[in-house]
């Protein structure tokens, strides 16, 4: 039976930690944040290939990491940790076939059974009939899908376990790319492990992860469900590594039409907000609104939706990228921080916008969000 995997990691170097995480059976776990950030050096601990100075690594009852001053010193060696590990470059052998590959981990087997299993692994990944190929005559993606197998080789035999995920897709094409991912989806349905996936890309981690910690300089700064972390950050830091470019200062004033709730000023506007904000009145805050809150007034034929919270700007950039159109839209003649939203582009068109246009939006009352504030730049006058 598989249960939660707890760590608890610090170090000064070579990359600084302070990292909590918490992965329950069945769940998956995205760890984002910049390079550097101490992602993959987390991977590495938890499956015993690098020691932090102190922490705990903790599966279910199983200590597989206590370190520190007055600890028990325990740090059971990686082949003991029951630990599948996918890295971004493969690490296949390259003179061993793709069911020698998986093989390697089936150590636990007699030769004879371990061919067999093998076997099924690769079925599960969708390999049949390339069972016998060596790595540089399959693709990246068929190359990455020999090592998911042979992590699983060591997840479904040795029970309890942890998928650790360290870029797994990154060195692959963007159709294999989401094909991947699909596979993913579809497998931990099956898997009732905690899975930790290393990514840089948001929107993997918005499809795939049930929750999302966000690291910076080895530092846990967030962690929750994917559309709470990355359309509510807890403060700015935050905010600009999920790059929320929408991220504003305002100030709270009290108002009467409002029935005592307080409104959101900023620039010349008040802004109706959803929540009980927490914060008092008079209060300067930081806020942000994901680029999906913001609603295009339509020039042809108006709605009753765009009475809440509309603004008008001059649109400074329109840019088709496909499907779809970013736009950038400057509130109030102030063009350095502009308002940015997405629209399709069959909407851009049919509106015909371009630059220079005086353009209408909403803001959603639920989208806007609230933090501690700070200053984000004076010089730009915000």
């Amino acid at each position: 039976m598989s249960e939660m995997l707890q760590v608890t990691l610090r170090q000064r170097a070579p990359i600084p930690l302070d990292a909590e995480i918490i992965c329950a059976p069945g769940e998956l776990l995205a760890l984002v944040g910049p390079s550097g950030s101490g992602k993959s050096t987390i991977l590495r601990c938890i499956a015993g290939l690098h020691t932090a100075t102190e922490g705990e690594v903790r599966c279910g009852r199983e200590t597989w990491f206590n370190g520190g001053v007055n600890k028990g010193g325990v740090n059971l060696p990686p082949q003991t940790r029951r630990v599948g590990l996918v890295f971004q470059n493969y690490a296949l052998f390259p003179h061993l076939s793709a069911v020698e590959n998986v093989a390697t981990a089936l150590g636990h087997l007699p030769a004879v059974a371990r061919l067999a299993r093998s076997r099924e692994l690769l079925a599960r990944v969708h390999l049949q009939g390339l069972e016998e190929r060596r790595p540089p005559a399959l693709s990246g993606g068929q190359q990455q899908r020999v090592a998911v197998a042979r992590a699983l080789a060591r997840v479904l035999d040795h029970e309890p376990a942890v998928l650790l995920l360290d870029e797994p897709f990154s060195a692959v094409d963007q159709v294999t790319r989401r094909k991947l991912q699909g596979e993913l989806a579809r497998l931990r349905r099956d898997l009732n492990i905690p899975i930790v996936l290393v990514t840089h890309d948001l929107d993997e981690a918005r499809m795939l992860a049930d929750r999302i910690t966000i690291l910076h300089r080895g530092v846990t700064l967030q962690s929750g469900a994917p559309d709470e972390v990355l359309t509510r950050p807890r403060d700015a830091a935050v905010a600009r590594l999920v790059h929320l470019t929408n991220l504003f200062e305002g100030t709270l004033r009290a108002s009467a039409v409002s029935g005592g709730q307080p409104r959101l000023e900023w620039y010349q506007h008040s802004l109706e907000i959803e929540r009980d904000s927490g914060f008092a009145a008079d209060s300067r805050v930081c806020w942000v609104i994901a680029p999906e809150h913001v609603i295009l007034h339509q020039r042809v034929r108006p709605s009753a939706g765009e009475r809440e919270n509309p603004l008008s700007g001059t649109l400074i950039d329109c840019t088709r990228l496909g499907p779809v159109t970013h736009l950038a839209l400057a509130i109030d003649g102030n063009p350095h921080r502009p308002l940015a939203f997405t629209v399709p582009t069959h909407v851009a068109t049919r509106n015909d916008l371009k630059p220079g246009d005086t353009i209408g939006v909403s803001l959603l009352a639920a989208g806007i969000h609230l933090m501690p504030w700070e200053s984000l730049d004076e010089r730009r006058g915000d």
